[in-house]
């Protein structure tokens, strides 16, 4: 089995509760027996989770060295430059004890149609923000918003809404649908 998980904000990507924690884990969404995350999201970032039961589906989806892209969609502070975003692009940047490999990143021209996120991002009237779409093919521990705070640009709002070929589409957060054969050959093209 294969699932594809809008995981909301505020949710653990695990289904055991943190003592004493404030978030929220997957047991609160009536998730089938036995499925399991494949790779993490941050309880503050939102968007597509795979849960499947099935054993070696993490590695052959996650493991760098099958270069299955995932994209996020990132609010951040200010609008970036030319050559800020060229520095996320290009790889290279430290962040923390890993330096961080090329990258695909756009600026959006029109923010995402996306569910109103609980509760909502922080509004600053004399702070401009902006949407960024980076496509990366690692996903060390809270990578996307390191890289945007070492270019200045601290990320408000976190969503993955691609792994592979897989969108999140019109998945509502907190729903899931399980995905055929055609779905898990999407994934792993």
């Amino acid at each position: 089995m294969l699932l594809a998980f809008h995981k909301p904000y505020g949710v653990l990507s695990q289904f055991t509760p943190e003592p004493g924690s404030r978030w929220r884990c997957l047991a609160d969404f009536g998730l089938p027996p036995r499925v399991y995350p494949l790779g993490r999201l941050d309880a503050d970032s939102e968007g597509l989770l795979l849960l499947s039961d099935e054993p070696g589906l993490n590695s052959r989806l996650l493991d760098p060295q099958h270069g299955h892209r995932r994209e996020y969609w990132v609010q951040v502070e200010r609008v970036p430059d030319s050559a800020s975003l060229r520095r996320l692009a290009q790889g290279g940047l430290r962040v923390g004890d890993f330096v961080t490999r090329p990258c695909q990143v756009r600026l959006l021209d029109e923010p995402p149609s996306l569910p109103v996120r609980t509760p909502p991002v922080r509004f600053r009237k004399s702070v401009p923000d902006a949407w960024l779409s980076l496509e990366l093919t690692e996903g060390k521990n809270r990578q996307v918003r390191r890289m945007t705070a070492a270019i200045g640009h601290p990320t408000l709002r976190l969503v993955r809404v691609r792994i592979g070929d897989l969108v999140l589409g019109d998945l509502a957060p907190g729903q899931r649908r399980e995905l055929d054969a055609s779905g898990r050959a999407a994934v792993f093209r």
